[in-house]
């Protein structure tokens, strides 16, 4: 009898053993993607404003060239030279490409298991294949895009010619009812990026009723929607 309860107990110490072995465990199964799917409408209150952010670069700007010549930087107006690295027209055009490529109000996103794409009202779409190599690059005609996971946020990295890039950071809220886009175009004709949040809110189509344009020239102009 004894032998015989051995001799039962034998295959179930084996499974219990081998439960117990981490190396004969399965591996963890990866998370899900975060899910950015949904119709998003720009929150202007909690976005960065554009001229607020030139100002700030402009600043930025004005304490190292301080710092690098042991010179006092002088305050307000922009006071950056008119050639070369950090000009005023580089600065100006820096800020203005970033007003271009982040002037969407709304974004609709469709997301899959395997691939997302971010349609941008009145601008290139982003799109990404989860299942592709990392460091793939794509060669868009004008420029390459690559894009990649960082945790729990979506990376996609644009190189264009002349010394400019742009990098977007997309991220969810914790009540998944607010998108961030971070932003930031880099020139070698500017030592420093110029980088733009912008922040959405989650919305159903055909409940809005205004529509609002913020520029470095006007400010933000706000019209009823499908008026001019």
């Amino acid at each position: 009898m004894i032998r015989q309860a051995l001799v039962s107990l034998v295959p179930l110490l084996c499974l219990l053993a081998c439960a117990s072995d981490p190396t004969l465990t399965a591996p963890p199964r990866e998370p899900d993607p975060v899910d950015f799917s949904g119709h998003w409408e720009l929150n202007y209150g909690q976005s960065d404003n554009i001229q607020s952010r030139l100002t700030t670069l402009v600043r930025e700007l004005q304490r190292r060239s301080a710092r690098a010549s042991n010179l006092q930087s002088e305050r307000g107006g922009l006071v950056l030279g008119g050639s070369g690295t950090d000009s005023a027209p580089s600065v100006v055009g820096l800020a203005r490409m970033a007003e271009l490529i982040t002037s969407s109000q709304l974004l609709e996103v469709d997301q899959g298991r395997t691939r997302i794409r971010i349609d941008r009202e009145g601008n290139f779409a982003l799109s990404c294949d989860f299942l592709r190599d990392p460091g793939r690059i794509d060669d868009l005609g004008v420029g390459r895009e690559s894009c990649r996971w960082d945790g729990q946020q979506l990376v996609f990295v644009i190189s264009l010619p002349e010394g400019l890039s742009i990098r977007h950071r997309v991220a969810l809220s914790g009540s998944g009812e607010q998108l961030g886009i971070v932003t930031t175009v880099f020139s070698d004709q500017v030592s420093a990026p110029f980088t733009v949040r912008r922040i959405y809110d989650r919305y159903e189509p055909g409940s809005r009723g205004y529509r609002c344009e913020e520029t470095l020239s006007r400010g933000r102009v706000c019209t009823t929607e499908g008026g001019s």
